[in-house]
């Protein structure tokens, strides 16, 4: 059946009772669609078109009509053309050629004498003209700017947007016509012409500096619009066209962003906007919210941003959660430029962390984080702990390290901070970073005086609850180093009543933690090396005897690393003279701020920029003997290291971990490593005597380390191997990797790697002497003024190698170089494998002559096997 009439087809359709019978009438109809365009029956065109336009919106494919609307456009009858532009600008798009047949009938139509078909081209091109059309009809479109039909006016601004995004450069043809709009007096062409002038000068720099004298003019505008009285034409819930007002505070934080004289031509209508705009409904906070977001914005007067965000503490009242969320999504953007302002509505944000909305209860944590400083951390802190206590699990992650951040940097006192992190593990140990479990025993070994108060606390916390992974994992690590401590004058609360802690005591709780459900292999690790440290610490012999027991019924167990354990710790018990100087107690930490990559705190990302620079990226060796205790803490060696053979030296701490390993048996501070290496690999040699032959022999300096590591670690040697001193050679170059030449590198081969409009590179390699597997290379980049026209600025330098292969590059010595002049910048590789030095290159510069220059390219031209 054959519908003739639209209003046929969707009764038809509606009439379907499944989605087969539906698709039976849309094929039908289609084809007869088809048939009738075949047959060139103009009768039926616009009848056909309407059908097909609907059967496009129901998702069905409607390609075949592309033509069709092009000649309903093409048609004399304004409603022929009014549907052949609604059907081109539906199924076309500016990516089809067919457009461009499209573009003749649009600029008769932009010339007609009719406004209403001239509005429709302009309609059309607005929403569909691809860069080609609009820079054949850009011509037209500017003269219909300046027509004196307002309505004409308006289309031809917004069909100018779409000209403007599309060909950029065509801007300039606008100014001059835009700039007339502002003096219009009817708002529809003023709301189409702020908005082009909007586009105008986010997409040119040029043009914003020259819209900025209009600023005047806007203010103008904006103040009638502010004290305008009733006006039926334009007045929406009792305010006068909140739309043209939210257009022209968006232009003025455009205008005035960086600029102080345009800021203070605003500053007096800004603050008349912000006190008398109603806020009780939404169509005057979405004009105080502009109005805060351009004053924030611009370089406006410190009571000026005040009131700003006294504006967005109101918002926090509201019910709508679409506002509170603005405010405070605002909140979080502007504390950096007032934070005394933000906090007299801190109460308002602690309460937005109870709402029923997760997006708000989001937005007010992050808010509260930043909030925190030195004089309000004891009562934010509480606030926080306390919602942390009844948070969503998947916020909790975040809360527990920015909680545990802001306690290591705002702390009033060692106590209080040990106290917020041992609230923070009982309430969700679970959820706590590894990391901030490093830095909480770092604490704990940093303060002496407190230890005892610390180890009492955790025994507390464990006898009451051992469900929390984290407090469970730092009360067997302070148990077993501060035991003694715990027995001889501790004591924990237990319903209020005051008990004597004996070792007993602390055996069985340990021992009560291993048999729990909440046992895994990590958990085991640190109980069996704390009940290890546990027997130099306890007098009892009974409390050893019992050890050594549960280390026995470990000796067989499937899990390798807690079965090594075992068996190296029963073995340690055949040799005390030296057990308790390999247990003793762990060295003081280097103190050291917590940096965890996303969650920092915004207040302490200002604050401690400085300090992150000069941080070394390597792992100190205080790390790494935290890892002897199971707390992998530190990481591998940088790629600068493992060039260079230079290690990582703490400032505060002996100088490398021999000496460590040297005190820990109670040795004096060796000066120099391999000759202080050669006893402790004997005594650690004889230790493991009964254990079987130890294999081939190793180098001094690591042997001690390694075997130490094989004690405690249970076969971290590997990777846990002490670096050792770079030599004198390594250290030479290295301090004149600032791209200065030395003498020594005038007589080694060079190698051109580039040379072009004037800027040349040239490689100057020499194999490293302290590093038979490093090769340096000396970039040097040269200056033809002759071909460059003068200096070469912008100067950057990428280099890339094979994945055998490990790159190092230091700073150039300029990235600006005058004619006849160089500059260098030092390459390291190291090629263990002794592969091809094979890099893959990027050099980016400015010349006079050739302007900016991006190039890629390879180098491979050194002899085979050289380097």
């Amino acid at each position: 059946m054959v519908f003739y009439r639209l209003k046929d087809l969707i009764k038809a359709i509606r009439a379907c009772k499944t989605h087969a019978d539906e698709r039976a009438v849309i094929q039908k109809e289609s084809a007869f669609i088809r048939t009738s365009f075949k047959e060139e029956n103009t009768e039926l065109r616009h009848s056909n078109i309407s059908k097909l336009l609907y059967i496009h919106m129901l998702g069905y494919p409607a390609h075949f009509g592309q033509i069709e609307c092009l000649k309903l456009a093409a048609s004399p009858l304004f409603s022929d053309k009014r549907l052949g532009y609604l059907g081109t600008m539906l199924l076309l798009d500016e990516n089809q050629e067919v457009l461009t047949l499209l573009t003749n009938s649009l600029k008769n139509d932009l010339n007609h004498a009719n406004m209403y078909i001239v509005g429709l081209a302009l309609c059309t091109m607005g929403n569909i003209a691809s860069a080609e059309m609009s820079r054949d009809l850009c011509s037209e479109v500017e003269k219909l700017l300046g027509s004196s039909n307002m309505y004409i006016r308006k289309k031809a601004a917004l069909c100018a947007i779409r000209i403007i995004r599309k060909v950029p450069d065509l801007q300039e043809n606008f100014i001059q016509r835009a700039s007339s709009l502002l003096s219009d007096r009817n708002h529809g062409v003023l709301l189409s012409g702020i908005t082009l002038i909007t586009e105008m000068c986010l997409s040119s720099h040029e043009t914003l500096l020259h819209f900025r004298k209009a600023v005047p003019v806007l203010v103008r505008h904006l103040k009638n619009l502010v004290s305008a009285g009733f006006s039926a034409e334009h007045d929406v819930t009792g305010v006068t066209d909140p739309f043209l007002q939210i257009k022209i505070l968006r232009l003025l934080r455009i205008l005035g962003k960086d600029d102080v004289e345009s800021s203070e031509a605003m500053n007096d209508i800004l603050a008349q906007v912000a006190t008398n705009t109603e806020s009780s409904k939404n169509v005057g906070n979405s004009i105080l919210y502009e109005t805060v977001l351009t004053i924030m914005e611009t370089p406006s007067d410190n009571a000026l941003r005040v009131l700003a965000i006294n504006i967005l503490g109101k918002f926090l009242s509201n019910r709508d959660n679409n506002i509170r969320y603005v405010a405070l999504t605002t909140l979080n953007k502007s504390i950096s430029l007032d934070v005394n302002a933000v906090q007299r509505h801190r109460n308002i944000i602690l309460d937005c962390l109870r709402d029923a909305d997760i997006s708000i209860r989001r937005r007010a944590l992050e808010l509260s984080f930043s909030l925190i400083n030195e004089s309000n951390v004891r009562v934010l802190t509480r606030e926080l702990l306390a919602f942390l206590e009844i948070a969503d699990n998947e916020f909790k992650p975040s809360m527990t390290t920015k909680i545990c951040l802001a306690a290591e940097r705002f702390a009033p006192n060692k106590r209080w901070h040990i106290d917020t992190v041992l609230r923070v593990l009982k309430l969700a140990g679970n959820y706590v970073r590894e990391e901030m479990l490093a830095a909480f025993i770092r604490l704990v070994t940093q303060t002496s005086e407190l230890q005892g108060y610390t180890v009492q606390k955790l025994y507390s916390a464990l006898k009451e609850d051992i469900s929390q992974e984290s407090l469970t994992l730092a009360g067997v690590w302070v148990i077993g180093e501060y035991g003694d401590i715990l027995v001889q004058g501790g004591n924990y609360e237990e319903e209020e009543l005051a008990k004597e802690v004996s070792e007993s005591d602390v055996i069985e709780l340990l021992e009560s933690i291993l048999a729990g459900p909440f046992a895994n292999q990590i958990l085991r690790e640190y109980i069996i090396t704390a009940l290890m440290k546990l027997t130099s610490r306890f007098s009892s012999a009974s409390s050893s005897e019992k050890v050594k027991q549960m280390l026995a019924g470990f000796s067989t167990s499937i899990e390798v690393e807690i079965q090594q354990r075992a068996v190296e710790f029963t073995n340690l018990f055949h040799y005390d003279d030296i057990r308790p100087a390999v247990l003793e107690r762990m060295p003081v930490m280097q103190i050291k701020e917590t940096v965890i990559a996303g969650e920092r705190l915004n207040s302490a990302a200002s604050g401690n920029a400085n300090s992150q620079s000069t941080a070394p990226a390597g792992p100190s060796d205080q790390d790494l003997l935290l890892d002897l205790m199971g707390i992998g803490t530190s990481g591998g060696a940088t790629n600068a290291q493992i060039s260079t053979g230079t290690p990582t030296i703490s400032g505060n701490g002996p100088t490398n971990n021999v000496d460590l390993l040297a005190d820990l048996f109670g040795g004096s501070n060796i000066s120099s490593p391999p000759a202080a290496s050669k006893p402790s690999a004997a005594v650690v040699s004889d230790l493991f005597s009964g254990l079987g032959s130890t294999g081939a022999a190793s180098p001094p300096s690591s042997g001690a380390s390694n075997n130490i590591l094989d004690l405690l670690g249970g076969g971290m040697a590997a990777t846990a191997a002490s670096p050792t001193p770079a030599p004198a050679a390594v250290r030479t170059a290295s301090a004149n990797s600032n791209g200065s030449a030395g003498s020594q590198n005038a007589a080694h081969k060079t190698y051109p790697v580039y040379s072009k409009n004037g800027f040349s590179i040239v490689f100057t390699p020499q194999r490293d002497s302290g590093n038979p597997n490093v090769v340096n290379i000396l970039a040097t980049f040269h200056n033809n003024q002759n071909v460059s026209g003068g200096v070469i600025s912008g100067i950057q330098f990428h280099a890339a190698v094979t994945k055998t292969q490990q790159l190092q590059m230091r700073p150039a010595s300029a990235n600006e170089i005058a004619g006849g002049v160089n500059a260098t910048q030092l390459l390291k590789i190291a090629n263990p494998q002794k592969t091809p030095v094979r890099l893959r290159l990027k050099v980016v510069y400015t010349t006079v002559n050739h302007g900016p220059v991006d190039e890629l390219s390879e180098f491979a031209g050194f002899p085979e096997g050289a380097y």
